[in-house]
């Protein structure tokens, strides 16, 4: 056995309940849009392919996207 206390009922610290909830809300978040996704598809079908964006397109629009999070380095 190991002298090290169990972690049941170890409180977090005020910070890390802050991040958890965010996070937790996000997922949630995440969780209804994709089911509205889901139940749209179910409701109406797929979208006709004219419709919808190519994969390269929404690739590249979130490359750009990610560029321009990251500072350039000199």
């Amino acid at each position: 056995m190991t002298d090290q206390p169990t972690r049941a009922g170890h409180q977090l610290d005020p910070t890390a309940v802050a991040g958890l909830k965010a996070r937790a809300e996000r997922t949630r978040s995440d969780a209804d849009r994709y089911a509205a996704v889901l139940e749209d598809i179910a409701s109406n079908g797929l979208p006709s392919v004219e419709d919808c964006t190519p994969w390269e397109e929404l690739r590249e629009a979130q490359l750009v996207r990610l560029a321009a999070q990251r500072p350039a380095v000199a």
